[in-house]
Parts: structure tokens; C-alpha cells; sequence
């Protein structure tokens, strides 16, 4: 049993970054409590994502829709284009889900315990605990990559990920806080992801060097172990980008279900070994020589580009054409950004 509890809070007291959606430690001792919503859309943004990346987004959302009522009422074009840009797509319709479930199920209260808001849409384990713990003080156990590290190098385990994960949950368990189990929470995923880091983790600074098997064995920079990954498949496909004599683009809402589902984009083929030509419109088409490279979770996709000006009475069997003056690159998921950066050139209005 490593005692590292009360290390970490009072490390926690003097170190905790600043974030938008955090109450410190200092204000909450002072009476002051976070916002669930603020939570909520930081836990969910935070999924798969930099605390960087996330903080822009998070402001633009909260400017937006200050609160979980006002999201669930928002168009859900709108949330997609806002959320353009930040991946992981299906996060974006869940949090539309989960607001409406909340104002609908709960009188746009969020529930408090883990158990009611891990049935709400989007949100899992780790977010429920993330959501109780910091936000109603439920002594919930949070487990995220941080954690796992901090947890396999605290107790130099060698077992591989994701294997090891409940492992690390009863570690993890051990040292949650009862009288500060919110304040805890960031405390571990802070020193994770500012002390404790994957590669060169600061360990002379670390308030729990002393409990730290790992560091006594020297074996830190080996953990978390991980079971070798599988390399990642190549998919292709065409996306075709087109203008209007007048200016205007040709796009289209992608269906719900799938990846960038909802998202407006270019027409495109199937994402696959050898797509099939799916062009919108009987037209000459250009190919360019440069191809638009992506990678997602599961898959590289390599976009061929072809282009083409279209008549102004033109009627293409897919898509809606959006005039110039009302497209925004930036509501775009970042392939289609891509593509489009390598056809713009091309399209220039004459």
C-alpha cells in the first residue's frame, strides 16, 4: 500500500493549472462550486484531446450556449460546424443527446451520482466518475491514461495494457479521497499529465517520488506496459470538389451514422480498397496530383482530390450548394479542410 493521497492534495493546493471550466482549489474552500455544465463539456471535449486544443473550443461552446438548456435547443448543424475541426465526431452528436436527455430527463439538472449520469447518452465510466467526483464530491475513482501511468509506475506493474486496466482501477481506488475525492481526481490526472509524463517524466519534482516502486527500481520510462498494437490499415477514396458558375459550393451533410456523421462535407466515394467513381454530377472532373491525407482511430484514408466548375443550372444528384459568401472552410472536419486546401487554387472564382 503506497500512501500518496494527501501528497498529492497538497501538492494539488499550490500546482493545479488553470482551466476555464476548474474551480481552484483556494475559491472552492471558499464556497465556491463547479459548474456541471462546464464539467460535463470539458470531460467530454478532454475525450481523446489535448487540455490546448480544448480550451478554445470550450469557450466558443460556452459563448455559444451558456448552458445545458441552451445546447439542447441548438440546431444540430450548428454544433457540428462548431465542433469542426476538434475530431472524434460522434462526441459531438452524444453531447447533443446527453443535453437534450438531461433537460428532458432531469429538468436540466445534471444528476449527481455515478450511477444516473452514467446512463445519460455519451457518457462512460470514466466520465460519470470525472462528473461526480469533481463537480459533486461523490467519492467516485476516476481512471484515464494519467492515471494508469501515474498508478503502473507507483507500483511498478508490469502487466501490458489494456489488460491491466482493472488492475489499475483497484489501485486506483486504494488512494481516492473521501473528503476531497473532486480535488483528488485533478490532483492525479494533473500530476500525470505535468510530472508523471509518458517520456521524460520530471520525477525530482514528483510529490510522490518517495512511494514510487518504479522510480526505486528504475524502471519509470518502461511503464505503463502495453500490448503492441496492430498496424493501422490504408483505406482510399475520392472526394469531389465542385463550384457553381456563380461561386457556390457543392456540399453535403454526411448520414448520422458513421464516421464525420453529420458533418458537412464534400461528396466523396466509399472509404475503401478501390472506390468506385460516386461523382454527384456528369461533368469533366480534374484530378490533382496531390492526394489529402488523414488518419483516424482505426484507419489511414488517403482522399484522392478531382474538381470541377459546374453550369449555374446545374442539379447534382448529391448535396446542396452553399453560396461563397456563406461557406466557412472552418466547419469543416479536418480532411475535408485538407482537401479543400489543396483544390482552393484550383477554384478560384474568375
Amino acid at each position: 500500500m503506497r500512501e500518496i493521497t494527501n501528497a498529492l492534495l497538497d501538492w494539488y493546493d499550490i500546482h493545479a493549472r488553470v482551466m476555464p471550466w476548474r474551480v481552484m482549489p483556494a475559491d472552492k474552500k471558499a464556497g465556491k462550486r463547479p459548474d456541471p455544465y462546464a464539467v460535463w463539456l470539458s470531460e467530454v471535449m478532454l475525450q481523446q484531446t489535448t487540455v490546448a486544443a480544448v480550451r478554445a473550443y470550450h469557450e466558443k461552446f460556452t459563448t455559444l450556449w451558456p448552458t445545458v438548456a441552451d445546447l439542447a435547443v441548438a440546431a444540430d448543424a450548428e454544433v457540428m460546424a462548431a465542433w469542426a475541426g476538434l475530431g472524434y465526431y460522434a462526441r459531438a452528436r452524444n453531447l447533443l443527446k446527453c443535453a437534450r436527455a438531461v433537460v428532458q430527463e432531469h429538468a436540466g439538472v445534471f444528476p449527481r451520482s455515478y450511477e444516473e449520469l452514467i446512463q445519460l447518452p455519451g457518457i462512460g465510466p470514466y466520465t460519470a466518475a470525472a462528473i461526480s467526483a469533481i463537480v459533486f464530491d461523490e467519492a467516485s475513482t476516476v481512471l484515464d491514461g494519467n492515471v494508469e501511468r501515474v498508478m503502473a509506475r507507483v507500483y511498478d506493474d508490469h502487466t501490458p495494457l489494456p489488460a491491466a486496466k482493472p488492475v489499475f482501477m483497484e489501485y486506483a481506488q486504494r488512494h481516492t479521497s473521501k473528503k476531497r475525492p473532486g480535488d483528488y481526481a485533478q490532483a492525479i490526472m494533473d500530476l500525470g499529465a505535468t510530472v508523471c509524463t509518458p517520456k521524460k517524466p520530471a520525477c525530482g519534482i514528483c510529490p510522490i517520488r518517495t512511494e514510487c516502486d518504479g522510480l526505486g527500481a528504475g524502471t519509470q520510462l518502461e511503464l505503463p506496459k502495453k500490448t503492441p498494437k496492430k498496424p493501422k490499415p490504408t483505406r482510399t477514396g475520392i472526394a469531389y470538389i465542385a463550384r457553381r458558375a456563380d461561386g457556390a459550393w457543392l456540399l453535403e451533410t454526411r448520414p448520422e451514422k458513421g464516421l464525420l456523421g453529420g458533418m458537412l462535407g464534400w461528396p466523396t466515394t466509399e472509404w475503401g480498397d478501390d472506390p468506385m467513381d460516386a461523382s454527384p454530377h456528369s461533368t469533366d472532373w480534374a484530378e490533382l496530383n496531390e492526394h489529402a491525407r488523414h488518419t483516424f482511430t482505426h484507419f489511414h484514408l488517403i482522399l484522392r482530390v478531382q474538381t470541377a466548375w459546374l453550369p449555374i443550372d446545374a442539379a447534382p444528384s448529391r448535396g446542396h450548394f452553399i453560396p461563397a459568401d456563406a461557406f466557412d472552410t472552418t466547419a469543416l472536419p479536418t480532411v475535408m479542410q485538407k482537401a479543400y486546401t489543396l483544390a482552393a487554387a484550383t477554384l478560384r472564382h474568375i
